[in-house]
């Protein structure tokens, strides 16, 4: 591998994860030595998160590695990752989550191939399973009918998602030199950069290859997790943040370019970013979030006034936009209803 020393870095953002961050190492160490797992601590002081990282430092030398820093967030952990990559390809797993076995060492074997063949990727896309042990549930999220299978394409041939079938991180193996290129730095102590990060580089993708294996294990059932219901409300303001960095430095016609249907699938991830924004707002009792909704809006239709359009006037968007009781009466039963038929959280 010219200029790299692995065929991929794995980078672990760690913030006081005593409890459960030896499950997501351990299920990436069984790539042995052709692969590095950078494990960032995140400033962690509750707990020994930093002294477990230092153990797989001293006892598997050759494939980890610790970055401690002071606290910065989730994505300042991922920015430190790119940065230190050794790998060919990068891919990040966090801390509360693991990958699964089988589908890990054919992905694995599946980039060796590419290697022996002279082939380089861009990007490199499979399943996730969302992992709900409180109600003994998995829900897999399978992008086979939206992707080619078992061959190199471009984004000319995706075809189409199911409603909730989005890119998101637990689903992308990147080339690092793509990262690099992308120039892709996500917000420090801002949750929810996750869309960022699966959303920016997109555009220097030029081939793509889809593995249909469940790999990535995303576990959902802590209280304090971003996605968590409660959280997502309170930390309203930073989920908005993040969809209006993606929607002012989405660059439509330069999109349109290199894509239509890349600039399609961007569009419509900005207006679920927008929609769930919205919809939270308006569940809210908090007057100044009625305020936040308006000004949100606003700064749409001024960044990007052909998709405010699309967007604004979408019929799902309408609805919840409806000031007053009939509006959050509106979010929330098509939140509840949404709930039940994608089986988010």
């Amino acid at each position: 591998m010219k200029n790299f020393e692995k065929i991929i870095t794995f980078t672990v953002p760690c913030y006081n994860s005593e409890s459960y961050m030896r499950k997501c190492i351990d299920s990436l160490l069984i790539g042995g030595d052709d692969i590095e797992i950078i494990i960032v601590d995140d400033g962690s002081t509750k707990d020994k998160t930093g002294k477990i990282a230092d153990e797989y430092q001293k006892n598997y030398p050759n494939i980890c590695r610790v970055i401690h820093q002071e606290n910065g967030g989730h994505g300042s952990g991922v920015n430190n990752g790119i940065k230190n990559a050794r790998g060919k390809y990068f891919k990040v797993v966090d801390s509360d989550d693991w990958v699964d076995k089988d589908a890990y060492l054919k992905i694995l074997k599946k980039l060796f191939e590419f290697e022996k063949n002279g082939i380089s990727i861009d990007l490199l896309i499979a399943n996730y399973v969302y992992e709900k042990p409180s109600i003994n549930e998995q829900t897999i999220v399978d992008f086979s009918k939206g992707l080619p299978q078992n061959r190199v394409f471009g984004w000319e041939d995706m075809g189409k998602f199911g409603p909730n079938e989005f890119f998101v991180m637990h689903t992308l193996i990147y080339r690092t030199q793509i990262l690099w290129d992308s120039k892709v730095q996500l917000p420090k102590h801002t949750f929810y950069v996750d869309s960022i990060f699966a959303t920016m580089p997109l555009p220097y993708v030029k081939n793509i290859y889809y593995m249909k294996e469940n790999f990535y294990r995303y576990f959902v059932g802590r209280d304090d997790q971003s996605v968590n219901e409660k959280m997502l409300l309170k930390r309203i303001d930073q989920y908005m943040y993040v969809s209006q960095l993606i929607c002012e430095q989405f660059k439509h016609k330069e999109t349109m370019e290199i894509s239509p249907k890349l600039a399609e699938y961007i569009f419509r991830l900005i207006r679920i970013l927008s929609l769930i924004s919205t919809v939270f707002l308006n569940m809210s009792d908090d007057k100044e979030h009625e305020k936040k909704r308006k000004a949100y809006w606003a700064m749409v239709k001024k960044n990007q006034p052909e998709l405010y359009k699309r967007i604004r006037y979408y019929i799902g968007c309408r609805l919840v936009n409806y000031h007053g009781p009939f509006g959050k009466k509106v979010a929330r039963v098509g939140y509840k209803i949404s709930k039940k038929i994608l089986h988010f959280n």
